[in-house]
């Protein structure tokens, strides 16, 4: 992690692969999560089925670092379903790599989960007491427990039973020995998409995996929708009541590839439909509109086309930056920064600059690379936000500072853009927001923007008013 630059992002949340009916099942999701690597860095595993037992292969780090040919082959089986992490509940290590893995009264029994349940804390309590025994701090094991602990019979009726117990967001993958389940749930938090591939089926969180494996998209699995595929083919099922889609805005606004299509509308579409609307909104004189690189590149292409302001790419991004390296002593400032983000001093130097970004959290990163700029000899600086100020945390997958640390909950834009020091500052509104995405105001949770939230337990409700004096800067 580069100091000065991650904490200052939401984090990724994690992603899902799952292929069924393939001979190369397992090789195949180890693509797909190759081209899902975005969504979560921390750990990845792939668990197929052979229709007898189970096989896995999990470990820490980035994809392309875990999986070697041996550990592919390993992998037997038509089946398989795979995860890349990033801990929004659970500490960073080896017990809590998904896909988890076990053995029960019914045969083996896997599962990968995208999202967060809210009410996890108050079930694993209950099953503890009942005598549960758990050897992770995944809110995904409590699913697998309540599975267990079910008194159906079929395991797409165990799989309900269980659900209908737990509040939150969840992108499910659940895999026996010959059946995949895959479940959405019913408001649809987070993306999951359907594909073909000759006579299999394959699932991710976003279609740019299946780009990379040359899979047909289908559509979306639906809300609410659970899908079993078995000896019988693909059933499509309707397990819960129903409820309003309340999509992940913020999907949009940075989590997803831009090469993806999710929630109906294509991700690189919407983003630069973000900053040409910001244009129309927050329109100022200046010399260049200029990325803040990678996440404002297409909002700031928006932007520009808008405006008419020409675009440069006047800051240069490190793109082989590793996780680790010898930091340097204090004489070097904002070095954290410095090593990942670079201005190109011969084209800012004495010009006004319009620098386009997607999100401000806690301010800290804005402020060095608006220093940066500045001592690149930039004449103004302008920045532009092509999403609302983050007022509040989320709680369905996304791991947000606390709602202390966010700037914009205790500061106005005045004071964030004196903090700052830039010129002016301006932020997308929502009203512009829901306009570019082109869908019923109520189809996405704003939370993170307007603090009302979709679904909630009394531990959420309590931080709606939480603030206290503004953190110290």
């Amino acid at each position: 992690m580069v100091p000065g630059i991650a904490p200052d992002k939401f984090k990724e949340e994690c992603a899902v692969m799952a292929v069924y009916g393939h001979e190369e099942a397992a090789n195949l999701t180890y693509l797909g999560l190759y081209a899902l690597q975005h969504r979560g860095q921390e750990a990845s595993g792939i668990v197929s089925s052979d229709r007898v037992r189970h096989h896995v292969e999990v470990g820490m780090g980035l994809v392309g670092d875990i999986f070697s040919d041996k550990k592919i082959e390993r992998l037997k089986g038509s089946m398989a379903i795979g995860h890349n992490r990033y801990s929004t509940a659970g500490e960073s290590a080896l017990k809590n790599v998904q896909p988890i893995a076990i053995d029960y009264a019914d045969g083996p029994l896997a599962i990968a989960h995208n999202g967060n349940l809210i009410n996890a804390g108050a079930i694993r309590s209950a099953l503890e007491r009942e005598g549960s025994i758990f050897r992770s701090t995944m809110d995904t094991e409590v699913i697998i427990h309540l599975i267990a602990k079910s008194r159906k019979s079929r395991l797409q009726d165990k799989v309900a039973d269980a659900l209908s117990r737990v509040e939150g967001a969840y992108c499910l993958a659940i895999m026996s020995a010959d059946e995949l389940i895959i479940v959405r749930d019913p408001h649809g938090f987070r993306p999951l998409a359907i594909g073909r591939l000759g006579e299999g089926y394959v699932f991710a969180s976003e279609t740019c995996a299946f780009d990379l494996i040359d899979a047909e998209f289908v559509r979306e699995v639906e809300p609410g929708e659970m899908l079993v595929l078995n000896s019988l083919g693909m059933q499509s099922l309707r397990p819960f009541p129903p409820r309003s889609p309340k999509h992940c805005i913020f999907e949009y606004i940075y989590f997803a590839r831009p090469d993806s299509t999710i929630f109906g509308h294509n991700v690189h579409a919407v983003r630069k439909r973000f900053g040409r609307q910001l244009a129309r909104e927050m329109p100022v004189e200046a010399d260049f509109v200029i990325p803040v690189p990678d996440s404002g590149v297409v909002a700031a292409l928006g932007y520009a086309q808008e405006s008419g302001i020409p675009f440069e790419k006047g800051i240069i991004r490190n793109h082989y930056v590793g996780r680790t390296f010898i930091e340097p002593t204090q004489t070097i400032r904002h070095f954290g920064v410095k090593i990942k983000l670079n201005p190109v001093r011969e084209l800012i130097a004495g010009k006004r600059i319009i620098l386009v970004d997607d999100s401000i959290v806690r301010g800290t990163t804005s402020k060095k690379l608006v220093k940066l700029v500045r001592d690149a000899g930039a004449k103004e600086i302008h920045l532009r936000i092509s999403s609302p100020p983050t007022t509040h945390s989320c709680f369905y997958g996304i791991d947000t500072p606390a709602r202390t640390e966010l700037i914009a909950a205790t500061w106005s834009v005045r004071q964030i853009g004196d903090y700052l020091g830039v010129e002016s500052l301006a932020y997308l509104s929502q009203e512009g927001m829901l306009q570019a995405v082109e869908g019923r105001e109520d189809d996405f949770c704003r939370a993170c923007f307007n603090g009302l939230y979709p679904v909630t337990t009394p531990q959420i409700q309590a931080q709606l008013d939480l603030i206290d004096k503004p953190p110290a800067r």
